[in-house]
């Protein structure tokens, strides 16, 4: 079971990165200079009645919103991992899902900010960060 606090150590470890407060909610964000990767995400009340309407419902313990690289990842992520990843239909058509993070450790935790982090990051900063490491 992971935490906000693990996401946000994980997050702010990565370069570049700011913590910021959501706009619309004031949850934690996180964020660099091209835009928002991972942000704490609860449930709206449209979210709730179009869940519903689906048979579905907001599982309970905190949620994060991250964003992935296409749309065809999306659809991979939540097929491999149904038990952590899922999505509403305000991100129908969005490269984004949401995790929960009652259902998650730490090390796949630590692997989805990371990819999120990895689409928004500026390309010279994650080119660097992906060689330090090997993995470019």
């Amino acid at each position: 079971m992971a935490t906000i606090d693990d996401v946000r150590e994980i997050a702010l470890a990565l370069p570049e990165v700011e913590e910021r407060a959501n706009g619309h909610t004031g949850d934690p964000a996180w964020r660099v200079t091209s835009g928002q990767f991972a942000g704490v995400r609860g449930p709206r009340a449209t979210d709730l009645r179009q869940l519903a309407e689906l048979g579905r419902e907001w599982p309970d313990g905190e949620v994060i919103a991250v964003r992935v690289g296409t749309l065809e990842e999306k659809d991979e992520l939540l097929a491999a991992s149904p038990e952590i990843c899922f999505t509403i239909p305000h991100f129908d058509g969005y490269p984004g899902l949401l995790v929960r993070l009652d259902a998650v450790d730490r090390d796949r935790l630590e692997e989805i900010i990371t990819d999120a982090w990895l689409t928004r990051a500026p390309a010279k900063v994650a080119r660097a960060w992906l060689a330090e490491r090997g993995l470019e």
